[in-house]
């Protein structure tokens, strides 16, 4: 975030001091709204950090947000603060899709691919987050931390999902699987003729037990 986006963002604030009329009233509606002027900072965030990296004018995301500069400061005061965010909002969003696809896919085996292509979507969205973290070793490490906390289980209980019902082999850990689409999508931001998702797709598909 520059200097003269710090700027507008100053400029763009805006007080109020409306009454809070008790548990519920003014107050919970405000907190209302802030959450959700949160969310769709970190959806238009995450989207554009996809197409132009982390380093992405504040501006964009703003209009993409389609709020003023700033909400985006008001919320998130650095650019490490935004990342983070974005980071952690598609951690969870990744996390919380896991027994949804499973309640509502024909089968285990295609929740599974379903929760791969949005796991690809993650890593492709926290490309430039090692750059964007340098300064801050421990917060980096932390992150991870939190990506493993939140995901294996959710791999693991589709995976587990999926053995059961004999559509893909046992012996695979969601750590293993984890690990191979992050490595399947290495490189997709420098080689636009490069399909991690297709590669993902495949790999996803090799799973299937030999009938």
């Amino acid at each position: 975030m520059n200097d003269s986006d710090r700027s507008a963002g100053s400029a763009g604030g805006t007080g109020g001091t409306g009454s809070a009329g008790g548990p519920g009233g003014a107050a919970g509606s405000r907190r209302k709204d802030v959450r959700r002027n949160q969310q769709t900072l970190l959806d238009a965030a995450a989207a554009i950090f996809v197409t132009s990296g982390v380093e992405a004018p504040v501006r964009d995301i703003a209009a993409g947000a389609g709020v003023g500069v700033g909400t985006v400061y008001r919320h998130f005061p650095t650019r490490a603060d935004l990342v983070i965010a974005v980071y952690r909002h598609q951690v969870d969003a990744c996390a919380e899709a896991g027994p949804a696809l499973l309640a509502s896919s024909p089968t285990p085996h295609a929740a599974l691919e379903r929760w791969a292509d949005l796991f690809v979507d993650f890593l492709v969205t926290k490309h430039g987050l090692a750059a964007a973290m340098q300064a801050d070793n421990t917060g980096f490490e932390s992150l991870h931390a939190y990506f493993l906390d939140r995901l294996l289980p959710v791999c693991t209980d589709l995976l587990d999902a999926a053995a059961a019902a004999e559509q893909i082999r046992p012996d695979l850990t969601a750590y293993q699987l984890m690990r191979g689409i992050g490595n399947l999508c290495i490189g997709t931001e420098r080689d636009p003729d490069y399909d991690a998702r297709r590669l993902v797709a495949l790999l996803i598909a090799g799973l299937r037990q030999p009938s």
